[in-house]
This record gives structure tokens, sequence and C-alpha cells, in this order.
């Protein structure tokens, strides 16, 4: 089998179900955006400043690497700047092969200038909406669904739940929980989490990645969660042997096909794994959980779907018949209606790959 190109990987469609709008702004634009409101960086040359965030959230630890996005979330604070970020964001992962994301944000965390929640949702909205309508004309079409996240350590979770369901029909496909795990398990917001329930909606949560188990058995157990943001711990109840043995937490999240939205290159700068040869997605792969690849924070780690996906192939040997596969896990767990989920799939994603797999 031919090399698989990086070039050939960007062509390839792709599905992201973990990606943060302010972890993944164009350096450039944090530096105009900055100007505009005296916010100081740490450098105000565009390329010395993309590599400030990568090296500062090359920590080793999660609560260091949530630190970078001081600077984000300040230049996100006024509706042309949230507008401007969004357009971006989608026309960047349209650029990179992306043909379904969900972009999550915290509408909580972009009030400082006297926005009202439901304007900042709006605003970021229509940015997506301009970003996919320049991305579609440009000939890469992608279909962005919006994530509301409340901040775990916050007390907004139920307000929050709140306005996405309010801006349900407009763009919003999602809740979500983010923040230091550690101290702040997702039962702090369990009203929200049966809200959401009663409403029909769709909700992911943070857990797993810098906490273990406790945090993915609470956020499926006792909150009822979809899917599980990273999810990574999972390997925790893995005795890896000859013939790994499942513990119980583990057989059902496996049994149940519940979702995992793996972030590799963001889960060895947090310290959660060593490396990416030593990603338990290889092993998750094998022992067939629905598990995904996702960006996480693009600034923060350098990266994008079509890196990720290279380094994948560069660890573990994966062909496109894998990547076919983590693509269709995610556009399988997407929050959107099925019958997208299904257009997608069968008119985008498979004959696509179906190309690349040399098949007729």
């Amino acid at each position: 089998m031919a090399a698989i190109s990086y070039q050939d990987i960007v062509k390839a469609p792709k599905a992201l179900l973990h990606d943060h709008l302010d972890g993944g702004l164009r350096p450039a634009t944090v530096v105009e955006l900055a100007a505009e409101v005296d916010h100081e960086l740490p450098t105000t040359d565009p390329e010395a400043l993309g590599r400030w965030f990568v090296e500062a959230a090359n920590s080793g630890s999660l609560e260091q690497y949530l630190e970078t996005f001081a600077h984000t979330v300040a230049v996100m604070q006024t509706e042309s700047a949230l507008r401007r970020v969004a357009a971006e964001c989608a026309l960047d992962l349209a650029a990179d092969g992306v043909v379904y994301a969900e972009v999550r944000f915290a509408p909580e965390q972009h009030l400082e200038r006297d926005l009202t929640l439901d304007e900042v949702v709006a605003a970021v909205l229509a940015g997506f909406a301009e970003g996919s309508a320049a991305a579609a004309a440009a000939g890469t079409p992608i279909r962005v669904g919006t994530l509301l996240t409340a901040m775990r350590h916050a007390a907004r979770s139920q307000e929050i739940a709140e306005l996405a369901v309010r801006h349900r029909d407009t763009g919003v496909v999602g809740f979500d929980i983010a923040g230091a795990e550690a101290g702040f398990p997702p039962t702090r917001h369990l009203d929200a989490f049966e809200y959401l329930q009663r409403e029909n909606f769709h909700f992911t949560i943070h857990a797993g990645e810098a906490f273990g188990l406790p945090s993915i058995w609470q956020a499926i157990q006792w909150c009822g969660a979809d899917r599980l943001g990273h999810g990574v711990r999972i390997v925790d109840d893995i005795t890896v042997g000859a013939e790994p043995q499942l513990g119980r937490l583990a057989a059902y999240v496996r049994d149940k096909r519940i979702p995992l939205e793996l972030c590799p290159s963001s889960n060895v700068q947090t310290g959660a794994v060593a490396s990416i040869a030593e990603h338990p997605i290889g092993l998750l792969r094998d022992l067939r959980f629905r598990a995904t690849v996702n960006t996480d924070n693009r600034l923060m780690s350098g990266t994008s779907m079509s890196r990720e996906m290279a380094l994948l192939v560069e660890a573990f040997g994966y062909g496109w018949k894998e990547l076919q596969w983590f693509t269709i896990n995610a556009m399988k767990s997407a929050f959107i209606p099925f019958d997208e989920r299904l257009r997608i799939i069968d008119e985008v994603i498979k004959p696509a790959y179906a190309k690349l797999l040399g098949q007729r």
C-alpha cells in the first residue's frame, strides 16, 4: 500500500466533534483584536505568538494548559470579534477538509463588555453561518453545529442549559461542561442535565481527561451523558494482556456505544498520556470502542484534524480504512438529526473514501 500523504489527508472528508472556539483562533487575529481592546499579549508577532501558545500549553498540566485561554477569551468580548472568530473557524476547518464540525464555547466567558448571553450566542451563530457560506462558495462545504459550554467551577449551568435549548432551532445542537475536572465533579450540575433530558436535548461532558474513572462513571451513570469529552482514562478499567479484560465500566461504555471524543495531541500536552504512540486510542480502536479523533484546541496544540490523523498514521500505521472508521464513528455520534448524519456519511464520506481505497 502506498504511503498516505499529508496532502491527501487534507483532501479527505473529516468529522470533528470536540473543538473549542476560543482554542482555535488565528494568531494574527488574536494580535489584531488585542490591539482593538488594549489587551497585552506575550508578543505581537503572529508567528511568535502561535509558538508561544503551543509552548505554554506544553506544561503537562491541564490547569496550566487552561491558563493560555486568558488571552483568547480577552479578545472575544464584542459582537464583531465573536462573529469574526466564528467565521474564520468555519473557514479554517473547511480548508482542512472537515465536512462536519461541532464547535463549543462558553457564553458566560464573553460578557465583559455588556453583551447578553443571547447576544453572544447570536453573534457566534452568525459567524458560523457567514464562514460556512464562504466555505461553500470556495468549494469546501462544511456543516457546523454549535455546543454551548458551562464552566464546571461556576454555578451557571442551568442558565446555560436553558440558553442552549432556547437556540436549538437556530444552530445550537448540544450542551457541555468544561474546565478543571478535579474538585468539580459533573454531579454538581445535575439539575442542568436533568433539565436537558426532559427537553430531549443532547449533551456531552468533559470527563476522564485529567481525572479518572469516577469522573467518567458520574458523567454517564449520574448525569446521562450522550458522549464523553476525552474519556481517555477509560483505559484505567482495561487490563492489558494477551486477551485484554474490560472492567464493568469499560464494558458498559463499549456495549452502549458511548462515543469517546479523543484528542491525541491535547492529551499529550496535558499529561493524560506520555506520547502519541502510547495513546490508548490504538487499544480502544482495536477493541472497537466508539472512538473518534478530535483537535480540542487547534491554537494551543498547533494542530488540525489532518495533523491529528497524520500523527495516528505515523504512530499506528493506519491506512484509509482506519481513517474512514474514525470519521464515520464521529459522524454517527453527531448531535444533528439522523437523516442529516446519514446523508453526509452516504453522499460525502463513503464515496470519497471509496476512491481513496481504490474501490469503485
